[in-house]
């Protein structure tokens, strides 16, 4: 498999926060190097390219390169273009995080012919989690990456077809009582039945100076970006578990790291915060809104304004990174228009975690009353497994 050797870019450019956001989605290492701060590798950029500056440029370990590349571009050169081997499956699984792989365990082991599709890499959230201490058979803990492993490998020992790095534009139900799946390649694949397991991805603030910075200074994985700060002062932003957990994972690289919660308390659980707070390194402050990030020349982040509720004033914080876990959404693009959905925007299902389309079924994150856990999500996996059995009659 070819690999990356240098990534070559900037803060301010659009494209290089794409490439980024693209490799973080399929856990692809590479050394980034920030043009802007290193005059040796703004000359190998300029000599790359006939004497023009442009970024992002790529270099493979095979002695080729890729300047200003698609994801497309990106997916061919690493690999990742998708094959799916049939036109038809008994059922596709949407999303492959922890619920999507379960499910394909149980049902490819009760010999039902099963597709998961994955725009991004297998495990969904719980592969870019530092850590996980609360997974039932390991004591010790086991970090996500290696727990989604673990999934994905099951999955496939079962038979399961498991694809990545393709995104479906849609699902349709058809007149004979199938669906067919659409995907961002062109393919349409039909199937008995569907599910829906697409998670959530990470909310933004939605103040001023965000959109700017974010995937520049503004992040949502400590795995991803965290190593790029060390030695500096990284600002977390929320309450709950995942701000206290990705705070501690930060703190391995940074200098310091704050957190800062709008309400009057963290929503962590005590255990988390205990062992976050014994860490020299992190202070934490409930009552501080954030108002906005200031940017700087070269869309750098200069500071951030906050309103400290508590005491009724103004604070400035002067971070040189911000790492944001402010709550979830669900990622429902391929069925919106189709299923019902909660006052919060999650897909509504039933007691079989059937949604309001016979035959399309929805489970983990992005179904409305699930408890977002990797325990709870493979519960859910198997007992939509189990579901499909007897819709398909199996």
């Amino acid at each position: 498999m070819t690999k990356i050797e240098k990534f070559y870019g900037t803060a301010w450019c659009k494209d290089c926060k794409q490439a980024k956001a693209f490799l973080a989605k399929h856990r692809i290492e590479y050394d980034y190097i920030d043009i802007d701060y290193d005059e040796e590798s703004s000359e190998i950029v300029k000599k790359l390219n006939k004497g023009k500056r442009k970024v992002p440029t790529i270099t493979f370990d095979d002695g080729s390169f890729l300047v200003e590349p698609s994801d497309a571009e990106l997916a061919e050169k690493l690999g990742l273009i998708p094959k799916i081997e049939k036109e038809g499956y008994d059922l596709i699984i949407i999303g492959g995080g922890p619920a999507a792989l379960t499910c394909a365990i149980y049902t490819s082991r009760e010999g039902m012919s099963t597709l998961v599709l994955e725009k991004g890499s297998f495990g969904g959230q719980m592969g870019f989690t530092n850590k996980i201490d609360n997974y039932p058979g390991f004591p010790e803990g086991i970090t996500g990456k290696e727990l989604a492993e673990k999934f994905f490998l099951h999955a496939k020992r079962f038979g399961a077809e498991l694809v990545n790095a393709i995104e479906v534009q849609n699902v349709t139900k058809l007149e004979d009582g199938f669906f067919e799946t659409t995907t961002s390649t062109g393919f349409k694949i039909k199937s008995k039945a569907v599910v829906i397991a697409t998670g959530t991805t990470y909310r933004s603030l939605g103040v001023p100076g965000e959109e700017i910075l974010l995937g520049y200074k503004i992040h949502f994985c400590a795995t991803c970006d965290g190593p790029f700060y060390k030695g500096k002062h990284i600002l977390v932003i929320g309450g709950g578990n995942s701000a206290f957990e990705e705070s501690m994972f930060l703190a391995k690289f940074a200098e310091k790291v704050t957190i800062i919660e709008i309400m009057d308390h963290f929503n962590a659980s005590k255990i988390i915060q205990d062992k976050a707070l014994s860490n020299p390194k992190i202070e934490a402050f409930t009552s501080y809104e954030t108002k906005e990030f200031v940017v700087g020349e070269r869309k750098t982040l200069e500071s951030v304004v906050c309103f400290d509720r508590a005491n009724n004033k103004e604070v400035i914080l002067k971070p040189d990174a911000v790492f944001e876990y402010v709550g979830l959404k669900p990622n429902i693009e391929p069925v919106k228009d189709i299923v019902e959905l909660d006052k919060n925007g999650f897909i509504k299902t039933d007691e079989h975690f059937m949604t309001s389309v016979k035959g399309l079924f929805a489970t983990g994150d992005c179904r409305g009353g699930s408890i977002q856990q990797v325990t709870a999500a493979t519960g859910e996996g198997t007992a939509v497994a189990l579901h499909i059995r007897e819709f398909l009659n199996l």
